[in-house]
């Protein structure tokens, strides 16, 4: 896969401005939603009047990555004139990357797109790495493609806009990638723990460097695996768990967000890596203690979701030979791919998880 062009940038109108003059289009679109319509469009107002793009706006919100939504997007298109060279800007966060990137992927058998991500989730796990979809039949992104934006521009600006809940979901995706990726990096995320508790919005608080790795890191797995044959599995750390909790929750109008779910299924993930790997316990607590307790709420789950769970980890289209599969870690950094993971060591890992949270 050829590099993403990634462009950091605090002033958005510059930026889109400097990313659409240097893509060849007949038309443009930009794809948002309510939220971002109300409180991001302010923020680019000069650059929607200069070049007064089509803007298809859907409601906010996961339930809307469908479909349905799909086909408003597509209709959209069409009826705006859009051809093969047309061009989309996806400006929201991962629901609207994600959707817009197969919109984009397969209208005409797929025109230009770029990602502007508004929240720090979707800077870190949607805009970047070609991986788009939607929602089917009450799973996660069971419709999809891969299709690379031309383009992903990063910024913080939009981020000031977010609640808290939704700063803390995007950094779960940081975490994330220090603990796969960098002991340092990791280890620094521990040290901004002890120093403020992780005072997210504190302006000494290296966001931008953070954002910056994470981003930087997963472009180059990317590029070396783009499409999930090996390498890149290892982003999918927290994920078998943190998705079935996501799903069980949405289905009972109980939603998380991503990386809040994510977040405990990385607790989940560390359990297993000291069970099934003899990964030192102290990861757990440290993590558990440092981080997941200072930006996440417990999940409403109990002991009587465990089938369910189970059920759920069972249908992630990430197994392998009908087998659940997880991505564990031997220790910071060094993530074991593709490790299946038999039910009872499952069982067992999420009852030492419901003591822990």
């Amino acid at each position: 896969m050829q590099d993403q062009i990634i462009i950091e940038s605090q002033n958005l109108e510059e930026a889109l401005v400097t990313a659409v003059e240097s893509i060849s289009h007949d038309r443009l679109f930009i794809l948002s939603d309510s939220n971002v319509e109300r409180d991001v469009f302010p923020l680019i107002r000069g650059f929607l009047d200069k070049y007064e793009p089509v803007c298809i706006i859907l409601p906010s919100g996961e339930e809307y990555k469908n479909l349905e939504s799909l086909t408003i997007v597509w209709e959209a298109l069409a009826s705006g004139g859009a051809s093969r060279n047309s061009l989309l800007i996806n400006l929201g966060g991962g629901v609207i990357t994600d959707l817009g990137g197969f919109a984009a992927a397969c209208f005409k058998r797929g025109i230009s797109f770029i990602n502007l991500p508004t929240t720090l989730l979707g800077a870190v796990d949607a805009a970047v790495g070609g991986k788009t979809g939607v929602d089917f039949n009450g799973l996660k992104n069971e419709i999809g493609a891969f299709a690379p934006a031309l383009q992903v521009i990063l910024s913080t600006a939009p981020f000031a806009t977010l609640p808290d809940s939704q700063l803390a979901s995007g950094f779960a995706e940081i975490v994330k990638m220090t603990m796969i990726s960098s002991a340092a990096e990791y280890n620094r995320i521990l040290l901004e723990a002890q120093k403020n508790g992780l005072d997210l919005r504190s302006a000494s608080f290296p966001m931008e460097e953070l954002l910056s790795f994470a981003v930087k890191e997963k472009a180059r797995i990317v590029k070396e695996d783009p499409r999930e044959a090996g390498l890149r599995k290892i982003l999918n750390f927290g994920h078998t768990c943190g998705h079935a909790f996501e799903t069980l929750l949405l289905r009972r109008n109980t939603p998380v967000p991503h990386g809040t779910a994510v977040a405990h299924g990385m607790l989940v993930a560390l359990i297993l890596s000291h069970l099934r790997l003899r990964t030192d316990s102290m990861l757990i607590h440290q993590y558990r203690n440092k981080i997941l307790s200072n930006l996440f709420p417990p999940l409403p789950i109990n002991c009587d979701d465990t089938d369910d769970l189970l059920n759920l980890m069972a249908h992630d289209k990430k197994n392998t030979g009908g087998k659940i599969t997880f991505i564990l870690l031997s220790a910071i950094g060094s993530p074991v791919i593709d490790s299946n993971v038999p039910a009872a060591d499952i069982r067992s890992a999420l009852d030492i998880y419901l003591d822990l949270r």
